[in-house]
């Protein structure tokens, strides 16, 4: 997909100086295109970033390494999750295992990895996979598929939402401590928020 921005003279960035220096470095670290994995094989990155890249439509190489940095740091730190439904593996297993698979229905479709599908077969797995209906076999043996679609999805969407080329492109005006908003009825703009052209 070829990315038109809603406004693209606005660059969220060309406000950092009104951020604090913590706020500052977090949000510039996001732009640092990161190739370590603490949690994650080649193999599973490579099939997360064709993954993440068909589920946002963005196949911008230094936007998808951020969401893929993400998300394995939030595997391979320690915290705990928020919810999960009985019977659903934690998230460190469920990715683990869950990649696995679906490099296999690669090799099940077409005798190469998922990642290396053309991208209509993908697409159509990927539709299986969040409908819970990819034929079973022991490789998804104890996976659930929709919930392991949803956890992708969710983990996706808000890496992909806090890169601030995304930002720019929504209109997002970036954190607002220590200045905060001042506008904010329906309709008003801060003077440093995106405006459309």
């Amino acid at each position: 997909m070829e990315h038109r921005s809603h406004y693209p003279a606005y660059d969220v960035t060309t406000e950092q100086e009104h951020w604090d220096a913590h706020t500052r470095s977090i949000v510039n670290a996001r732009m640092v295109r990161e190739h370590h994995y603490h949690f994650l094989n080649h193999l599973e990155a490579e099939t997360l970033r064709v993954w993440c890249s068909l589920l946002m439509d963005d196949k911008r190489g230094e936007v998808i390494q951020f969401v893929l940095c993400h998300i394995d740091q939030s595997l391979s730190d320690h915290k705990g999750e928020s919810q999960r439904k009985t019977g659903v593996p934690a998230a460190k297993i469920l990715l683990r295992e869950g990649l696995k698979a679906i490099d296999q229905t690669g090799w099940s479709a077409n005798s190469c990895p998922f990642f290396e599908l053309d991208e209509n077969s993908q697409r159509q797995i990927m539709q299986q996979i969040s409908e819970n209906v990819y034929p079973q076999s022991e490789t998804w043996d104890g996976i659930p598929q929709k919930e392991l679609f949803q956890k992708i999805l969710t983990l996706t969407v808000e890496a992909y939402y806090s890169h601030p080329l995304v930002w720019s492109e929504i209109g997002f005006g970036g954190p607002a401590y220590p200045r905060g908003y001042v506008r904010a009825a329906i309709g008003q703009h801060d003077p440093w928020e995106a405006t459309k052209p």
